[in-house]
């Protein structure tokens, strides 16, 4: 029979790389945490941790069976929230990450009013430019903006949003003609881009025809940033062009601090995807947020 609790202990100790601190960690003996990996590993036949004087690190071994324990001990307390969601209403502890930007814009809001409808759930809301691991970084969802890249959890696309070439009025202001009039100006502008994007810079463009082109920047970017935050304000204070979405920069262009370049060529729409754990057992919780995320933006859509 599976000790849940010596798989917990198990996952404690490969996480904080220490007997010590995970026994700090689960408010135990640092004794009683050996002693239960110890027989984790005579019941298994395999040595999951490598020990030395300073540090605790998992074999090959033990770190395959770490994240199958995180995934099980994630489906157990899943199927425990939602037998006491069926007589309280949701419970325990909801985790997301989402960037910084269209996290405190959209989800935190979100968030908020999810949590007084349900007052028992607690909270957790983690910032990051980075696609950090669903898995490893105990997620239960994870919102992402753009194309998503292949991977192993399920989603659900949310919304989508625009995507608009902008520059400060002072930019162009240098440039020959003080304009960018049609895709051959702008391909030699100075681009700001995101980090992640690759080289060359690429979209499929709908010109104001109709007619659907592949433009290219001609010259690599002269910046790049790992958050959107960061190209806006590359932007606003007069670096180049940059691509960013329309619900960071419409305010910015409203005010005349940006100006929206080539506004009748459209660039690809992105998309908002929920992300969450591929486990048998999907949490109640996670459903429910989700749910409750899309008819909100879907409101939001309609008004």
């Amino acid at each position: 029979m599976i000790n849940m609790q010596r798989l917990g202990i198990f996952v404690a100790v490969a996480e904080a790389g220490s007997f010590t601190g995970a026994a700090q960690t689960l408010g135990l003996t640092k004794a009683v945490v050996s002693f239960n990996v110890r027989q984790l590993e005579q019941e298994l036949g395999v040595s999951l941790l490598i020990r030395s004087t300073r540090r605790v690190s998992t074999t090959d071994t033990g770190e395959r069976f770490y994240h199958r324990c995180l995934q099980l001990l994630q489906d157990a307390e899943s199927v425990l929230e939602d037998v006491r969601s069926d007589h309280a209403g949701l419970s325990g502890l909801l985790r997301i990450t989402t960037t910084p930007e269209y996290g405190a814009r959209v989800v935190v809001p979100a968030l908020a009013a999810f949590a007084a409808i349900h007052p028992q759930l607690r909270i957790q809301h983690v910032s990051s430019s980075q696609n950090d691991d669903l898995i490893a970084g105990r997620f239960d969802v994870a919102i992402r903006l753009g194309q998503l890249a292949d991977s192993n959890h399920h989603a659900r696309l949310i919304d989508q949003f625009a995507i608009l070439t902008v520059a400060a009025p002072g930019y162009l202001d240098t440039l020959a003609g003080a304009a960018i009039r049609d895709l051959t100006q702008l391909a030699s502008a100075d681009w700001i881009a995101h980090s992640r994007l690759a080289t060359p810079l690429s979209w499929q463009v709908i010109t104001p025809v109709g007619e659907s082109v592949l433009f290219s920047a001609r010259h690599p970017a002269m910046i790049t940033a790992d958050s959107a935050s960061s190209l806006l304000a590359f932007a606003l204070a007069g670096a180049g062009v940059a691509l960013l979405p329309a619900w960071l920069v419409q305010d910015e262009i409203n005010r005349g601090r940006l100006t929206h370049v080539l506004p009748d060529h459209l660039f690809p729409r992105q998309g908002i995807y929920a992300l969450y754990p591929n486990t048998r057992h999907v949490p109640e919780k996670v459903r429910a947020f989700i749910d409750f995320l899309s008819d909100r933006s879907g409101a939001a859509e309609r008004a």
